[in-house]
């Protein structure tokens, strides 16, 4: 079982940037690849970045590519999610969420097997 709790989510002005945490509990929390999803008023849930349990292998959404990094750091049980040149069109609730078992590049949501509660991101303009 693992428990996911994200923070670090808040109001931003176009342009900046913005870290999210992702903190897991669960000893076996290196075995799983991690990902973040992100979901706006009206829309379904969509992808936006994952990394292997290793983190040697990283995997991400056109959308954000060149904008956001995703990390991990298996000794804290922490994943991260830096978001630079912030737009709008980010603005979204965040989600962490890890997954066990698939075919890499685990993009998809019913993908994953356990969920964060999310932490909201505003970016006006």
């Amino acid at each position: 079982q693992v428990q996911l709790v994200e923070s670090g989510g808040g109001l931003m002005q176009a342009g900046g940037s913005l870290k999210l945490s992702c903190a897991a509990s669960g000893r076996t929390f290196s075995s799983y690849a991690m990902a973040w999803f992100r979901q706006a008023p009206g829309k379904e849930r969509e992808f936006v970045a994952t990394i292997r349990w290793s983190g040697g292998s990283t995997y991400y959404a056109d959308s954000v590519l060149g904008r956001f990094t995703i990390s991990r750091d298996n000794a804290k049980n922490t994943v991260y999610l830096q978001m630079n040149s912030l737009k709008p069109e980010d603005t979204a609730v965040y989600y962490c969420a890890a997954s066990r078992v698939g075919s890499w590049p685990l993009n998809y949501p019913y993908e994953y097997d356990y969920w964060g509660q999310g932490t909201q991101v505003t970016v006006s303009s």
